[in-house]
């Protein structure tokens, strides 16, 4: 699939769960959402190394706020790793400086 939009920082965020059945339950409650781009991604494919998930919900729209838009990209963020927390795993968000939440 060819977009015409660029990804920006902040079009991009991961959610790396342990457990797949869980990772897939999120990934189709984000895309019934109308988030445009879930899939779930064993750990591997993405973060190497991190070693503490087996499976990433990958969330990529073009349409999400730029990681400097303030209010918005922050309550994104802060839904996203809520959302890690509550299941034992972690968000990040390519492009943010800021280290990935635990």
């Amino acid at each position: 699939m060819t977009t015409t939009q660029s990804a920006h920082p902040g079009s991009e965020h991961l959610v790396a769960l342990r457990d797949r059945e869980v990772a897939e339950a999120i990934a189709e409650d984000l895309g019934a959402e109308g988030f445009l781009q879930v899939r779930v991604v064993p750990e591997s494919e993405r973060h190497q190394g991190q070693g503490e998930a087996g499976w990433v919900v990958h969330i990529s729209d073009t349409r999400l706020p730029d990681a400097s838009g303030g209010g918005a990209y922050e309550a994104l963020r802060e839904r996203f790793t809520d959302l890690a927390r509550e299941h034992g795993g972690w968000y990040d968000e390519p492009g943010d400086p800021r280290p990935a939440t635990h």
